[in-house]
């Protein structure tokens, strides 16, 4: 017997976006320029050592 979920499609709660820590991190990452997502950092990082390996394009 399988169990059936009786959540609404479409509706979910985060805790984080309803304390506004969500909106927090998104603007401190507009006004100094640095993701604060682990895949965003990585990406902006990757860019800088190659910029910087085969100089500006």
């Amino acid at each position: 017997m399988t169990k059936k979920s009786t959540s609404i499609p479409g509706l979910s709660f985060s805790w984080k976006r309803a304390l506004g820590i969500t909106q927090a991190k998104q603007k401190i990452a507009r006004e100094t320029g640095i993701p604060t997502s682990k895949a965003g950092l990585e990406r902006k990082i990757g860019n800088v050592i190659l910029k910087a390996l085969l100089g500006k394009k």
